[in-house]
């Protein structure tokens, strides 16, 4: 693992994502990794119930890391990575905080109980987020603005106690390509830094989430009224 993200969810993750792989440090694991691969919303759910994470396994066929939940292990991965590089990206604590409580924030919440206990892997997902951030991290206890506030600067004090100073960067994403390939002493590449703002995107795909329930119900409505009329023909 070359380059790894100690920065929470939300502040420009999914851009430093992307950066990173234009870099050539790529692939690089991000929460929708954990989305993609079946296997390892498995992985998660068992971390999250207390399972040591096997990071050879986790990261295999990845050069870089970052988002969560990856970021809340950095004094575990620094030992584990001694040669890899870190990154605390930063976003001011208020668009932060605004940006989680609109997107990943709502999903634990945003389908019907009897949906997530029938869907068994996304009743693991929508878990291993609660145990690992929403619990672990915040306390049950995130809609406190103030007590958030603590715990998101009481993160980026530790981070920069933890890792050597030589090793981390205090990145915005902002600041664009200068600061992240000097770093990383790469080429800066003739290319616009990817800027993405995936709140829109996101909100789009929760919108489909949150329909899911009403087309498995329709479904089977609908294969109820076939083998009914079956019947009568």
């Amino acid at each position: 693992m070359k380059v790894l993200g100690a920065g929470f969810g939300r502040t420009g993750t999914m851009s430093l994502k992307i950066a990173l792989e234009k870099l050539g440090i790529g692939p690089c694991y991000h929460m929708r990794e954990v989305v993609s691969h079946p296997s390892h919303i498995k992985i998660w759910y068992d971390i999250s119930h207390g399972e040591h994470p096997n990071w050879d396994r986790l990261f295999s066929g990845f050069n870089s890391a970052v988002d969560f939940p990856v970021c809340l292990f950095y004094e575990e991965l620094v030992n584990k990575f001694p040669d890899a590089k870190f990154i605390l990206t930063l976003r001011d604590f208020d668009t932060w905080y605004e940006s989680t409580a609109n997107t990943i924030y709502k999903v634990p919440t945003m389908l019907p109980d009897w949906f997530k206990r029938v869907v068994y892997p996304i009743r693991m997902f929508i878990e291993l987020q609660v145990n690992l951030i929403w619990v672990g991290l915040f306390k049950n206890n995130f809609s406190d603005r103030e007590s958030t506030e603590l715990v998101y600067n009481e993160h980026i004090e530790s981070v920069k106690k933890t890792i050597p100073a030589d090793k981390l960067l205090i990145y915005r994403v902002n600041e664009g390509w200068g600061p992240l390939c000097e770093f990383l002493n790469v080429d800066k590449p003739e290319i616009p830094f990817p800027k993405v703002n995936d709140t829109a995107e996101m909100l789009r795909n929760f919108a489909i989430v949150k329909s899911l329930p009403y087309v498995l119900i329709l479904s089977i409505a609908a294969i109820l009224v076939l083998l009914f009329m079956s019947v009568l023909l």
